[in-house]
């Protein structure tokens, strides 16, 4: 009984000793990879915490050096520290204060891979010792690309004539900081809309819609979606119109109207003609009767002469 007591008395010593210890770590959160077109720009998203929270920029010092190699600086506050192909080049976009610790780096060489860490340092208040951790277990690798993605064109319903016709343009890109622009053959500002989104951590896509209504004359042209990455590599897509004529039936329709138009007037003619000369019909048919009768009566009255 005596050394069960003794085994939980260690276990909550030990558990009162390393408790402090885990919840006094730094931690960091780094992407691991990103594609890194050459002469453009990559931003690394970065975050830290610390066990007393966010703290002010002022005690806070941020540096990112090359794998495990501390003296081997691509980025601190004090640019005489940085090595010289660096220098320049690199830039925090993040406050330290709001832990953050995102990193820009410009002008992208072939041979800026990496992997790159981040070390943060902590003043004391007063007095003390500078605390210090550099974060090598969370670097980032970056995958060099000698040409610039190509812009992807996307619509979901067909061409036609006098119709709204909507056209996307997405090129993919890792530098938010930097977005590529995107220019069309046509069109105006005023159809144009472009969004700038992340897809996943540390990757981007830009789209830029374009709306416009097709004319018979742009069956069988082409509209090309031109993206220009920061530095000024460029790459394009191009897609070729097929418009869809609105049917015409007015070789069908005119004539039919001009025959049934006719047709009525030719109707209403009639039905004035035979309303006209059917009382005449009449007429003419109640003055035979009366000559007949007249004619009748004069008869009867010869033969009554003649048998006197």
């Amino acid at each position: 009984m005596d050394k069960d007591r003794k085994m939980m008395m260690f276990g909550l010593l030990l558990a009162a000793f390393v408790s402090p210890v885990i919840a006094g770590e730094w931690r960091a959160s780094v992407v691991r990879s990103l594609d890194a077109l050459v002469s453009s720009c990559v931003v690394i998203p970065c975050s830290f915490t610390h066990p007393e929270g966010n703290l002010p920029t002022s005690r806070l010092r941020g540096i990112w050096h090359i794998s495990n190699q501390r003296d081997q600086r691509i980025y601190h506050e004090d640019n005489t520290l940085v090595l010289d192909n660096f220098k320049g080049r690199t830039k925090l976009l993040g406050h330290l204060g709001q832990s953050n610790c995102t990193l820009e780096i410009i002008e992208i060489k072939d041979h800026d891979s990496g992997p790159f860490c981040f070390r943060i340092e902590l003043t004391p208040k007063e007095t003390g010792t500078l605390e210090k951790f550099s974060f090598v277990e969370q670097c980032v690798d970056l995958k060099m690309l000698p040409d610039p993605p190509k812009p992807k064109l996307t619509h979901l319903k067909s061409a036609v004539q006098g119709l709204p016709f909507v056209l996307t343009c997405t090129v993919l890109h890792t530098c938010p900081s930097r977005a590529p622009k995107l220019t069309w053959s046509r069109g105006t500002a005023d159809g144009i809309t472009e969004v700038n989104r992340e897809i996943h951590a540390g990757n981007w896509e830009m789209q830029s819609i374009l709306t416009f209504i097709p004319k018979d004359e742009d069956d069988h042209s082409d509209v090309t979606c031109t993206s220009t990455f920061n530095g000024g590599r460029t790459s394009s897509k191009t897609l070729t119109l097929y418009v869809k004529r609105t049917e015409n039936y007015n070789h069908i329709i005119i004539p039919t109207v001009a025959a049934i138009g006719t047709a009525l007037i030719f109707a209403v003619f009639i039905i004035l003609i035979v309303k006209k000369y059917k009382s005449r019909i009449v007429e003419l048919q109640s003055q035979e009767g009366s000559m007949w009768n007249r004619l009748s009566r004069l008869s009867r009255r010869v033969r009554t002469d003649g048998g006197k």
